[in-house]
């Protein structure tokens, strides 16, 4: 019995070790954490620095803090909140556009606070929260509680759910009750609820906070109202009462223009020109010009307006060069502005091709000041445009249709030079230019041209491709003269026809009057503003009986 009792007691001592060690552990796993959370790494700022959450979502921006100022990265406002902030690298100016004003502002440039509304942070520029809440539909909010900051800008005014808290908790940053505690919450505290799991809901605090708290521990819901007091800034636009008929007039002479009496002799129910007079020839906004006084005294005499061309197709001229500096900007407006009150046409139409992604902004902020100078003199602004597309997007077609009067479609060239052989402007290729554009365009600025030309495809014996673009009429003659049999493609919405040789084949897609009314059609069931036609003088006169949009 004296031998039992030690080895009792042995096993009565580990069975009470056990339960402490299974009890620790399943206090250990069970039981809250309280480890506070290590701010600075959590928000991933410190200092001078703040978070940045856009509609309670966490963004991989800094703001920075400073003069009690709170200041945004502008490539960020750009994606996020507003695009009209234009950054001149070049000549280190802000620009900013409204309808009647361009605003320009440097380092010395302060709010109506008396705040700088600039910081230049290494290669990053930043923009008040003053300048931006002053142009921006949005609210800032900013927490400088504690070793992070919080900066808070919400875009949206919808009233918004918090809850009162039931329970007092630990807001955490994960949800889990291990996660490290954030901050923590009395009863009856408020949190806006941003997302809800099975267990935990993600809040927001109200003194600025983010993380996750349990779902029973929320209770009554109270709605919060907030009242925008922002303007937006209203662009009027320059609308004639009619639909549009333009026709581009390719004018390569002095003596070109006198050709225009004797092209509109075979037209009816044009009642805009758009001459190629201009073109520029470098980077500093020095351009061509073939404008003619008398021409367009002739034309107003016609009761048809007139809307200068200006092109950049000179291989001298790099646009994203040109367009990037404010000074060459100014300098080409106020010459265009010039040669308008000289000449005295009624618009212009802007015709820059083949553009580099990278000269996007600076394109678009070229509307915007071109805009505010026609807007001030009265003068038409209408932009040509590719087809919509993915790699085009940069052209900006949503803020042309704001700031500008007319957007043209250029609804051809879907098989060009150089390329390979195809239609110029099949049904399916224009209807869904159309379509794409509408969805960014207003349809009463939306203006389709369509073609008065085909091309005529040559592939030799190496497999080798080329074309040659002939009017509708040299068209017809070429198909007539060739014997070549053409049938109808529905797909297409164009007639079709080959001819076979020994060295070469040869292939058409031919425009006329068939695939012509097709278009128009198109034109007038969407609503569109009108049409456009490339080229006056391309065209057979009856062709004129479908291309109408006035009755």
């Amino acid at each position: 019995m004296k031998k039992v009792v030690p080895i009792l007691l042995a096993i009565g001592l580990l069975l009470c070790i056990l339960i402490g060690y299974l009890g620790y552990t399943a206090y250990e796993k069970y039981s809250p954490s309280k480890q506070s959370s290590d701010l600075e790494s959590y928000y991933q700022a410190s200092g001078s620095s703040s978070a940045v959450y856009l509609d309670d979502a966490y963004q991989e921006v800094q703001a920075v803090l400073r003069n009690n100022q709170v200041y945004f990265p502008i490539t960020w406002v750009n994606q996020n909140l507003n695009e009209r902030f234009y950054w001149d690298s070049n000549e280190h100016l802000l620009i900013y556009t409204l309808p009647e004003e361009i605003l320009y502002m440097d380092g010395d440039s302060k709010g109506d606070s008396g705040i700088y509304v600039l910081l230049n942070e290494g290669e990053e520029i930043y923009i008040s929260s003053e300048l931006l809440t002053k142009y921006t539909d949005v609210r800032v909010s900013v927490f400088q509680d504690g070793p992070a900051a919080r900066t808070f800008v919400d875009t949206k005014w919808e009233p918004e759910t918090w809850n009162i808290l039931e329970k007092g908790g630990s807001v955490r940053e994960k949800g889990g009750i291990k996660s490290p505690v954030v901050v923590k919450e009395p009863e009856g505290a408020q949190v806006k609820v941003i997302d809800t799991m099975e267990r935990w809901t993600k809040v927001r605090t109200e003194d600025g906070h983010v993380g996750y708290i349990e779902k029973r521990r929320l209770g009554q819901e109270e709605g919060m109202t907030y009242i925008s007091t922002f303007q937006a800034p209203v662009y009027t636009n320059i609308s004639m009462e009619q639909k549009i008929c333009l026709a581009w007039h390719q004018v390569t002479s002095e003596d070109g223009n006198k050709t225009i009496q004797r092209l509109l002799q075979n037209t009816r129910g044009i009642n805009v020109i758009a001459p190629t007079w201009y073109g520029l020839i470098d980077n500093d906004g020095n351009f061509t010009s073939l404008a003619d006084i008398s021409y367009v005294e002739y034309l107003h005499q016609q009761g048809i307006q007139v809307w200068a061309l200006i092109d950049n197709f000179s291989s001298n001229v790099q646009t994203e060069i040109l367009l990037s500096r404010t000074s060459t900007r100014q300098k080409l407006i106020n010459s265009l502005m010039q040669e308008a009150e000289i000449y005295g046409f009624d618009g212009l139409n802007l015709d820059f091709e083949s553009l580099k992604d990278t000269a996007g902004p600076h394109y678009i902020q070229f509307i915007r000041e071109l805009s505010v100078a026609c807007r001030r003199e009265q003068l038409v602004l209408s932009v040509d445009n590719y087809v919509p597309a993915s790699y085009n997007s940069f052209y900006n077609r949503k803020e042309q249709g704001t700031v500008a009067d007319y957007v043209i479609i250029m609804g051809y060239d879907e098989h060009y030079a150089g390329g390979e052989a195809g239609p110029v402007a099949s049904y399916t290729y224009v209807e869904n230019g159309i379509v794409d554009t509408l969805k960014e365009v207003p349809k009463e600025k939306v203006i389709n041209a369509i073609p008065f030309y085909t091309r005529v495809w040559t592939e030799d014996k190496d497999g080798q491709v080329s074309s040659e673009a002939l009017g509708i009429s040299d068209a017809k003659a070429w198909v007539k003269s060739n014997r070549v049999s053409v049938y109808w493609q529905e797909e297409s919405g164009l007639y079709y026809g080959e001819l076979a040789g020994k060295e070469e084949r040869k292939e058409i897609w031919l425009e006329e009057e068939k695939s012509i009314g097709l278009k128009m059609n198109l034109i007038r069931d969407q609503g569109l503003a009108g049409v456009a036609c490339w080229k006056l003088g391309f065209e057979p006169a009856d062709i004129w009986d479908i291309v109408k949009v006035n009755d």
